[in-house]
This record gives structure tokens, C-alpha cells and sequence, in this order.
């Protein structure tokens, strides 16, 4: 059983910036994949950013050049670096791990970006 907690949402203006932390109970390197989904109101979760054994990092077209990932191993730490947030990036923003065939999801954080 993996455990994932997220932090570090809020309500911020359009064009700043803010950093998604995503605690998990295992070793991140273990992971087949770990990731961010967010879920806007009204639409259906989709994918932002994921980090795969196989194939590297993948980011939403709609995030490419304003969100990076990074991670800690020794903390067990991913973080979603998200800068020049725009009003569309408003939403439930959940980390998703994949594991021995499971898949394992957090409670999620809220971002909201509004002037």
C-alpha cells in the first residue's frame, strides 16, 4: 500500500507561482511512475506532468515551458514547480502512483488562480 499527501496549494493571481509537494510512503525510485492529474469543475481529470521509468518526464501541452518536476529521493519527495499560473490551471491537483500493477492516488490540493 503506497500513501500520497499533497500540500502546498492556494489562491494565487495569474502570472505567479507556486510549488505542489507530493509526500509518498515508499521510495519514489520504486515507483513505475509518479505524476500530477488535476481535475477542473465541471471536466474530467487530466494528466499535468508524470515522471516514468520508461519513458522520462511528460508534461500537458498546456503546462510545457511554466511547470517542471522535481524530486527528492531521500524525503520520498515529488514537487510540481508551477510558474506563470493562469486561470485555467484552476483545480484539484492530485499525485498518482503506479506500483507492482496498482495504482495509488492522493487526496489533492487546491490551486486557484483568480486576480
Amino acid at each position: 500500500q503506497v500513501q500520497l499527501v499533497e500540500s502546498g496549494g492556494g489562491l494565487v493571481q495569474p502570472g505567479e507561482s507556486l510549488r505542489l509537494s507530493c509526500a509518498a510512503s515508499g521510495s519514489i525510485f520504486s515507483f513505475n511512475l509518479i505524476g500530477w492529474y488535476r481535475q477542473a469543475p465541471g471536466k474530467q481529470r487530466e494528466l499535468v506532468a508524470s515522471l516514468s521509468r520508461d519513458i522520462g518526464t511528460n508534461f500537458a501541452d498546456s503546462v510545457k515551458g511554466r511547470f517542471t518536476l522535481a524530486r527528492d529521493d531521500a524525503k520520498n519527495l515529488l514537487f510540481l514547480q508551477m510558474n506563470n499560473l493562469k486561470p485555467e490551471d484552476t483545480g484539484v491537483y492530485y499525485c498518482n502512483a503506479l506500483f507492482l500493477g496498482m495504482e495509488f492516488w492522493g487526496q489533492g490540493t487546491q490551486v486557484t488562480v483568480s486576480s
